[in-house]
Parts: C-alpha cells; sequence; structure tokens
C-alpha cells in the first residue's frame, strides 16, 4: 500500500454531510485500493476534509478526490478549484479530480480553507453541473508549548501570613487546539520554591505553603512554575516562567532601645531651643512600621527640656526650653519612652511595643558676661536739676563663682550729645550738662556692663530717663496779633479776642491770666477782659478814634500762668484806626496801615531794592558806553543809532498838580455821597496836566516797579 493511500485512509473521515438534489459532484471517500466508495441510491458530497498539519514528507500531501456522475472516464470532464489558497496552496488534477496539498500547513497560522469545485465539459467548458462548496480543516498537532503570559511575575504578600494566603495567578496559554485532544490541556506545577509556596494544578494559584515566614529572616523568594500541555503526561510539552515574591512588612517587632543610659553635657550659654542631643531606638520593621514617637515620662526639672521626633531618621531629639545656669543646677536626669506610632492588634500578643530609657544631662560651666538685677531702668530727673545731679543707678553682677567685679559705662551712640555720665564702680547716672524738657522729654540709653578680668564679655541694658517739667517758660500770645479800629467805633466794643501758648505742660492743665500793663493803665485807650478760659477780649475804651492824630496804638497785656513758681510775660498787640462804613467793615487806613493790608513783605522790599540796584548800573554802563562811542571817528554799527530812541509825549504835573485829588474825601469817605458829580460832562479833575518830558533812555534800560495794583 502506498503513502498516498495510507495518508488517505488516515485524514479522510466524514464529519458532516449535506445532500444537494440534482447535483452529481461530489468528494469521494476512497477505500483502502484507492476505489472509489459510491451510494448505489443518492449522490453524496462531503463538505469537508482533513488535512494533518506539519507534514513533513518529500512528497505532497493527498487532500481528497472530487467526481462528478457525468464523468464517464472518457476524458471529457475538467475538474476546477477555486477558493482560498486555490493553485497556490491547494492543486487539484483537472481530469481526475485528486487534490494535493503543495505547502506545509500550520493550523495555528490558519485553521481550515474554503474552496469551490466546479465539473465542465472539456471542449465546450460548459458546466456539467453547479458550484460545491467545501472546507478543507487543518488538523492539529501537539507542536506548541505553553507559553506565560509573563516572565517574570512579580508578586508580594505579608510576612507572617497563613498557611493557604493567596499570592499569586500565574496563566499559561498553548496555541494548539483545545477542543482537539490534550495538546492545549495544560496542567501547572512548581519546580522551586518548596516547601514556602505550592501551586495549584489546574488555576496556576499560587499560594503560602509555610506558616510564619519571617521578613526580617528572608524577604525574596525566587518560585519557578512549569506549564505542560498533555494534561501533564509525558511526552507533553512544557514551559516555565519565574515568580518573584517579596514578603510585605508587617508590624510585628517592637522599637528598642541599644542603651538603657544615655548621657549628654551642654554648656549653659545654649539658647532656648538648640538642641542637646539625640536618641534613637531600633525597629527591625521598616516603612511606616518603624515610625516611633518619643516622650519624656519623668524629669527632676519639669519643663527644661523636651523631645521630638525627627521623622526622617527616626531618631528623638532633646531640645532646650529654658535657660541653664550651671551655678544654680549642674545636672538633670530625665525618663524617655519610645512607642510605635502604628501597632498592628493582630500582634498585639507580641507587645508591648514600647522602651524606656534614662538620659543624664551634664550643664557645663562657661564664663559669663555680667548679668542686669533688671532687663531696663526708668529714671526721672527735673529739668532744673544741676550738673553732676544724680538720676539713679543700675546693678548688674557676675553669674559665675568667681564674681569678677564689674565696669560701667554708656554706649556714646545712644548719648551723642553727652547729656549723662556714669560712675564705672557703682553704676550710678548722673547729668552733665543742663536738661530742658521742651526740647527733649525723654533720654533713652545704652549702659554697658563689662568684667575687669576679662573686658570682652558685656552686657547692656537699656534705661529710659524722663525728664520732669518745671515751671520755667512765661505764656505769650498765640500768635502774632494785629488787629484794626474803626474810628467811628464805641465805647466797650471788642476788637480783637487773643489766646496764649506756654511750652510748659502742667499736671492740673494751663491757666492763663490776662491783664493790661500797669504802666499802660492810666492812658489807656482800650481795655483787657479776661474770660477765664484762656482767652481775653481786647476792648475799647472811648469813642471815635481819628487817624490823623495817631493811626497805630500798641496795647501791652500782661499774661500769667499760675503756677509755681509764676511765669508771666508781656506781649503788645498792635491796633491800627482806619476808616469803616457803617457796618464796621474796613476802606481805609492809612498809608502804613494800608502797606501792611496789600502784604508787602520784607522779600518784596529786597526784590524791589535791587532792581532799583540793576537799574543804576545799567545807566551807569549806558552812559560809559556814550562816551566811548564819542571818541571813535567812525560809526561801527550800521544801524543808526537814532532807532533805540524813544520819545513820550506825556508830561509829569509837576508840584504844582494839586487838583489831581481831593485830600479831605480820602479823610473823610462819608463826604463822597454829598459831592456826587454830574454824570453829563467830564469833570476837569480827571486830566491831570501833561507830564514833563522824560529822559531818552534805551528800552533795555527801563525799569518799571510795580508797588500795588498800579503801575
Amino acid at each position: 500500500m502506498d503513502r498516498r493511500k495510507v495518508c488517505v485512509l488516515m485524514v479522510l473521515w466524514a464529519v458532516a454531510h449535506l445532500s444537494f438534489p440534482g447535483y452529481g459532484l461530489r468528494a469521494l471517500r476512497q477505500d483502502a485500493n484507492g476505489v472509489p466508495l459510491r451510494r448505489s441510491k443518492r449522490g453524496w458530497m462531503w463538505n469537508q476534509f482533513f488535512l494533518l498539519e506539519e507534514y513533513t514528507g518529500t512528497d505532497m500531501q493527498y487532500v481528497g478526490k472530487l467526481h462528478s456522475d457525468g464523468d464517464r472516464g472518457d476524458g471529457s470532464v475538467r475538474y476546477v478549484l477555486t477558493g482560498e489558497g486555490a493553485g497556490t496552496l491547494f492543486k487539484i488534477d483537472e481530469k481526475s479530480g485528486d487534490i494535493h496539498a503543495t505547502k506545509r500547513l500550520d493550523r495555528e497560522e490558519k485553521a481550515y480553507y474554503i474552496l469551490h469545485a466546479k465539473a465542465v465539459n472539456q471542449f465546450t467548458n460548459e458546466a456539467l453541473e453547479g458550484e460545491s462548496e467545501f472546507i478543507i480543516k487543518i488538523h492539529d498537532i501537539n507542536d506548541n508549548e505553553p507559553r506565560f503570559t509573563k516572565d517574570p511575575y512579580m508578586a508580594s504578600v505579608p510576612e507572617m501570613s497563613d498557611v493557604g494566603t493567596s499570592v499569586i495567578q500565574v496563566t499559561a496559554i498553548d496555541a494548539d487546539d483545545a477542543t482537539y485532544g490534550n495538546s492545549a490541556r495544560v496542567v501547572y506545577s512548581i519546580l522551586e520554591g518548596q516547601p514556602y509556596f505550592s501551586v495549584d494544578p489546574e488555576t496556576g494559584l499560587i499560594k503560602t505553603a509555610l506558616p510564619g515566614m519571617d521578613r526580617e529572616v528572608k524577604e525574596h523568594y525566587q518560585v519557578v512554575i512549569q506549564a505542560k500541555d498533555m494534561a501533564g503526561q509525558m511526552g507533553g510539552l512544557s514551559g516555565t516562567t519565574t515568580v518573584s515574591i517579596t514578603l510585605s512588612d508587617v508590624n510585628d517587632n517592637p522599637p528598642r532601645f541599644t542603651k538603657t543610659l544615655y548621657e549628654f553635657r551642654v554648656p549653659e550659654s545654649n539658647e532656648l531651643g538648640s538642641s542637646v542631643g539625640a536618641i534613637r531606638a531600633m525597629d527591625a520593621d521598616i516603612g511606616p512600621n518603624a515610625e516611633m514617637d518619643y516622650r519624656i515620662i519623668g524629669s527632676d526639672g519639669p519643663g527644661m527640656f523636651d523631645v521630638t521626633t525627627n521623622r526622617s531618621t527616626q531618631e528623638g531629639v532633646i531640645l532646650l526650653r529654658k535657660p541653664l545656669d550651671f551655678e544654680k543646677k549642674r545636672q538633670y536626669s530625665l525618663r524617655i519612652q519610645v512607642e510605635n506610632s502604628h501597632i498592628n492588634p493582630h500582634f498585639y500578643s507580641s507587645g508591648p511595643f514600647r522602651d524606656e530609657a534614662t538620659i543624664k544631662i551634664v550643664v557645663e560651666d562657661v564664663d559669663e558676661p555680667p548679668l542686669f538685677e533688671r532687663a531696663s531702668y526708668i529714671m526721672e530727673v527735673k529739668e532744673d536739676a544741676a550738673r553732676n545731679t544724680i538720676v539713679g543707678s543700675v546693678s548688674a553682677s557676675d553669674p559665675d563663682d568667681k564674681r569678677s567685679p564689674v565696669r560701667y559705662t554708656i554706649d556714646r551712640r545712644t548719648d551723642m550729645d553727652r547729656v549723662f555720665n556714669i560712675h564705672a564702680g557703682n553704676g550710678s547716672v548722673f547729668t552733665l550738662r543742663d536738661l530742658d524738657r521742651e526740647e527733649s522729654a525723654w533720654h533713652n540709653i545704652s549702659v554697658i556692663a563689662t568684667e575687669f578680668n576679662n573686658p570682652r564679655l558685656m552686657s547692656r541694658v537699656p534705661v529710659y530717663i524722663r525728664v520732669l517739667d518745671v515751671n520755667d517758660n512765661a505764656p505769650t500770645f498765640a500768635t502774632n496779633y494785629e488787629t484794626f479800629v474803626c474810628e467811628n467805633a464805641k465805647a466797650n466794643q471788642r476788637i480783637q479776642t487773643v489766646s496764649a501758648t506756654d511750652p510748659d505742660e502742667p499736671l492740673g492743665g494751663h491757666r492763663f491770666t490776662f491783664s493790661l500793663a500797669p504802666e499802660a493803665a492810666g492812658k489807656a485807650n482800650f481795655s483787657v477782659r479776661d474770660n477765664k478760659d484762656n482767652t481775653a477780649w481786647i476792648l475799647t475804651r472811648r469813642s471815635s478814634y481819628n487817624s490823623l492824630q495817631k493811626s497805630v496804638y500798641h496795647v501791652p497785656v500782661v499774661i500769667s500762668d499760675g503756677e509755681y513758681p509764676m511765669q508771666s510775660s508781656t506781649s503788645t498787640l498792635t491796633i491800627r484806626v482806619c476808616t469803616c462804613d457803617r457796618e464796621g467793615n474796613m476802606k481805609l487806613c492809612n498809608p502804613e496801615a494800608l502797606t501792611a493790608r496789600v502784604g508787602l513783605s520784607t522779600g518784596a522790599l529786597v526784590a524791589i531794592l535791587l532792581c532799583v540796584i540793576i537799574l543804576l548800573i545799567i545807566v551807569v554802563l549806558f552812559a560809559a558806553l556814550r562816551r566811548q562811542r564819542k571818541k571813535e571817528p567812525l560809526i561801527i554799527s550800521k544801524e543808526d543809532v537814532r532807532d533805540n530812541v524813544v520819545s513820550y509825549n506825556d508830561e509829569g504835573g509837576g508840584e504844582e498838580d494839586t487838583q489831581a485829588f481831593d485830600i479831605g474825601t480820602l479823610r473823610n469817605p462819608e463826604a463822597i455821597e454829598d459831592s456826587k458829580q454830574r454824570r453829563d460832562i467830564i469833570p476837569e479833575t480827571f486830566y491831570p496836566p501833561l507830564p514833563h518830558r522824560l529822559p531818552v533812555i534805551p528800552p533795555v534800560t527801563r525799569c518799571r516797579l510795580c508797588v500795588s495794583s498800579q503801575c
């Protein structure tokens, strides 16, 4: 029996078939001798062929045979094959209908092929029957080993886990056909990792197999898992993977101090908040399970120290909270407790999760600067105190056992004017200069205390000296009062209210009294009325004043402060006599008063004087220039000097012009209403006589001075 017949017997078996009435084309099964098997009553067409994958023979692999009922064996029928792989993977003998595979096929690449076959007349090319469809399925063999989805796997499980605790599930995939045989049936087994772990052969779930696995003893495990197909039977293919399992930490270890007694030495000069030392308890756990809290549970110096936890190093840092003094206490003892921050209730039975230790702190002596008895001093002195008067004293001492003498000085940067000094030996502060409270009410100085034996050791203390007030200033007018009185004023008419000021500050406040100076009381034209509220009124003592007789009055007012010792002064009030209307509004004062009213100040007078001086200088220079030009034979400039001559056709009135204004009208304004001018003619007095001709002056030398609103 040849190899083709053996292959046909292996792969041709009926899985399913369909009956097509009227169709005679069918796929034939052959017996062992190659004779097609036929049914006598009906024509059957097989719709599936099976082909073994991974064929290794040298000849083309035989698939099957197609045969038509119309084929009489005379060579008039030609078989045609179309569809997937037709002509490339599969070839058909056009005369016999035999189908062969031309290449080696892999089921994992393609599991089946759909093809179409028909029988046509060899000569006319007409179809003898309708087209038939059939499938060639690739028969699977066990040619793929199981492959894990990951390699390696990473997993973790808490330490001290119970037996059977799930760790991780591994999965292997076999590319073979799972519906045919056991080629794809995978069984898991553990090759390395026993006795710590086990694996479920069906699911690949890895579990713990040993109780009490301690991370602090061994943390990492390498487990090798095998997956074998053919249900694990001999001859099956297998694949392996590595699972790295890490035991995660749990808080199963308490913190422990490495020593029961710690000792630190600290200078007494350490600043508050500074570190005295650090202690650390050891914990075999890691991460949050190793976090600790420290606290003081006993101390012979309450409040002197504190302890905090450094979270990055898990150390207990001892801090200084109160100043140390070697002379008062030279040693301290603390009792410190450490405890885990996060305790696992599952391990309470392994407790307690805390520990204690004793801390001994020794204070070291330091040569300290002098220490003042007070943090600051406040002293008082009267402003009339004589020089070298003792204001107060400061006191400082050496806190060390040797008790070195102390020397006192004043920091001159705080007393630039050297108003005070201090006794170097006893610390008495005294005055060097006269004091004035009105100039400076407080003096803030700094006193320095140094040791005689070691001047580099010094300390400072602020001293605040208050200068007490003494009634040494007389009151004066609050401002420079200047007023006026109308010529038609009536007796006892108020013309001014005055007040006073005093730089002194009596405790009960100021109580000023006002009165007319005794030397002016006999011939007084005005009186002073004290209002008893630190103000006074200036009143007229008679009616009617005449500015022609006297235009200015000076009224001396005596102001007293009423303190002890009493201080008084005389201030002068200037009163000018002016012409007023019926309502008492000023209309005209004498020229001196008018000048004061328009505000011609000293600065304005100086400006006028400078302008006059400049005018004189220009005139002198111009005269000298004219004399120089007379000596020159030729005219240097092309311009005619006559172009600069300016003539004025106005003539001044001179001394004879006495009709320009009525002096009586200025003295008595009320008379203007009785002598009104006519409106239909122009008064002659409005046209003054022509002025005299002014001398010829160049335009640049003219200066006009404006004293009032008219020039």
